[in-house]
């Protein structure tokens, strides 16, 4: 793995409560774009990251982030002044809904298995595989890491991820690259619907046995959006109490030195939502997610968008797979490969040239 350079030390460090710093837009300010970055500065930039941490929070619509602001979401504000960030990103066209969204996430494809997506088009775990939904077998980020000697897990708030440990675990390809490693491409699978243990194990194995990639579940704004209706009170209230345990997975990177110099923390969402529910995928509550970046080198206070050329800021629009594409849930794939200097995730659309750039 890469040494850390001087430069790559984080601007600043997360606060133990409220930051002191004055609120900062959503997304700061940029007078001018960024220059253009060429491909050997690219591979220093990434250089100091051995280690990704991804955190995936159910149903997190960006405007909840707006609303409640510097003062009661201070660990995600954080996270947009000291990392580069969009409130603005896309979830995949077909869906927006969980298991369709997150395994665009752990694979880098589309929905749709008729051009080359995943297939998963249920919401729920039907005992099956995503191999056979795709048609074929069908590689993750867990398979690019594991395969290539690295360590994996995957922590969840809901039960119906075992559709992932059957997937890459239980019906997982062998490793033919290098010293075989296995067919199980999950280290750690770890499910528990309470947020608050789940957290405690995800803090505990950062500290015991940091992972190449961690992919962490978040659940409690989905729970009380169903239960109580996206952005009421309830949900407003469960976005905060997510804050918090956000908190604790930085503060947790940030107060060790080895980890804090080696790790990205990537934060997105499945989807958003409004009133009664998320299912319908034309309606922009539902199809913006935030996508946030943090670590070393990170462009510190940025927009995503101002320094990926390869992307464009979609506006209100809902967006198709055809042209200047947004930022998606699912480039985060090929984003962990890419700052990992590991290959691209095979079969994987989003990403695929790896222009997502959260370096100067």
């Amino acid at each position: 793995m890469a040494v850390l350079s001087a430069a790559a030390l984080l601007v600043g460090s997360v606060p133990a409560a409220t930051p002191a710093v004055a609120l900062a837009p959503a997304v700061a300010p940029v007078a001018t774009a960024a220059p253009a970055v060429t491909a050997q500065a690219k591979v220093s930039a990434d250089d100091a990251v051995d280690r990704v941490v991804a955190i995936s929070v159910d149903g997190l619509n960006p405007d909840a982030i707006s609303e409640l602001g510097r003062a009661r979401t201070p660990n995600l504000h954080w996270l947009m002044r000291h990392g580069a960030s969009t409130l603005n990103a896309r979830t995949a066209r077909e869906q927006t809904r969980t298991l369709p969204n997150h395994t665009g996430m752990l694979t880098g494809r589309r929905i749709d298995p008729g051009h080359g997506g995943h297939g998963v088009t249920s919401n729920s775990d039907t005992g099956s595989t995503v191999h056979r939904a795709a048609g074929h077998y069908t590689a993750s980020v867990f398979d690019v890491v594991h395969d290539r000697g690295g360590s994996t897990a995957l922590f969840t708030a809901k039960e119906k991820f075992a559709l992932y440990q059957r997937t890459w675990n239980t019906h997982g390809a062998a490793d033919r690259v290098g010293r075989d490693h296995g067919r199980a491409k999950i280290d750690r699978f770890s499910v528990d619907t309470d947020n608050e243990r789940l957290v405690a194990k995800v803090t505990a194995d950062l500290r015991r046995s940091p992972r190449t990639f961690t992919f962490v579940h978040l659940s409690l704004p989905d729970a009380a959006g169903h239960d109580h209706g996206f952005m009421g009170k309830e949900y407003l209230r469960a976005v905060q109490e997510t804050d918090r345990l956000l908190g604790e997975v930085i503060r947790t990177i940030d107060s060790r030195t080895a980890l804090r110099r080696q790790t990205m923390l990537v934060l997105t969402a499945d989807h958003g939502g409004r009133g009664a529910g998320h299912s319908t995928a034309s309606d922009s509550a539902n199809y913006r997610v935030p996508f946030m970046i943090w670590g070393p080198g990170v462009a510190a206070g940025q927009d995503l968008y101002r320094l990926s050329s390869g992307y464009q800021s979609p506006g209100s629009a809902r967006t198709s797979y055809s042209g200047a594409q947004p930022i998606r849930n699912g480039d985060l794939a090929n984003l962990a490969t890419d700052v990992l200097d590991l290959p691209r995730v095979p079969g994987a659309e989003f990403n695929r040239r790896r222009t997502l750039d959260p370096f100067r």
